[in-house]
């Protein structure tokens, strides 16, 4: 059984994090809440896609918090991610549920009801829904759906859906109450002064909004 919490879902930003750093980021926004960690960066040759990740991997381990690796097979193998993310635009799922094997966790990107309808759960453990708003942290991105749109991405799959796309401490509640397991962020943390603090809040918002 595959144990993931999509609560909190940091995706790591090389230009946000450089003040600190992606794993120190990382480190300090897990010991404020943060409940997995997604490592993207799409310019950075393999080797160092490679080094950084084994760096977060040591630096999460005992956590309990897994690291996903965002639409690099050879990295998350070699770096021995818990899991690989995916888009519609990247390798379709079937392909790299055969390449990771059975036992890494799959994400899948969905913008769209029909997209989202026609996720296999048998391939795939988690959908990204969104963008929810429009960011700045992936240039090129689809139209934002808003929460309405939200709404209906997680009505349209039976997995369990992570919010992506402008999300912020003020949308946590709007979120959940969409039907989202979670709020995948980047900016919220990544560019903060303070991760750990900046993650703690977040966490806090989002045990409130449940209880």
């Amino acid at each position: 059984m595959k144990r993931f919490d999509l609560s909190l879902y940091l995706v790591l930003d090389p230009v946000l994090c450089r003040p600190l750093g992606m794993v120190e980021t990382a480190r300090r926004a897990v010991a404020g809440g943060v409940t997995l960690v997604q490592l993207r960066d799409k310019n950075a040759p393999p080797a160092q896609m490679i080094e950084t990740g084994r760096a977060l991997k040591a630096a999460l381990h005992g956590t309990g918090v897994p690291l996903i690796v965002n639409d690099d097979v050879e990295a998350a193998l070699a770096i021995g991610a818990d899991g690989l993310h995916v888009g519609q635009d990247d390798m379709d799922a079937q392909t790299a549920r055969r390449l990771i094997g059975p036992d890494m966790i799959l994400g899948l990107s969905v913008e769209t009801e029909a997209l989202a309808a026609a996720v296999d759960p048998a391939v795939v453990d988690y959908v990204g829904a969104g963008p929810v708003f429009a960011t700045s942290t992936k240039p090129g991105h689809k139209p934002p759906v808003g929460l309405a749109g939200l709404i209906c991405l997680v009505g349209a799959t039976a997995l369990p859906a992570v919010a992506i796309g402008g999300l912020k401490l003020d949308h946590v509640a709007a979120v959940l109450k969409a039907g989202a397991e979670g709020l995948a962020v980047v900016s919220a943390i990544c560019g903060q002064p303070d991760p750990q603090a900046a993650a703690f809040e977040l966490s806090q918002a989002i045990r409130k909004a449940r209880s």
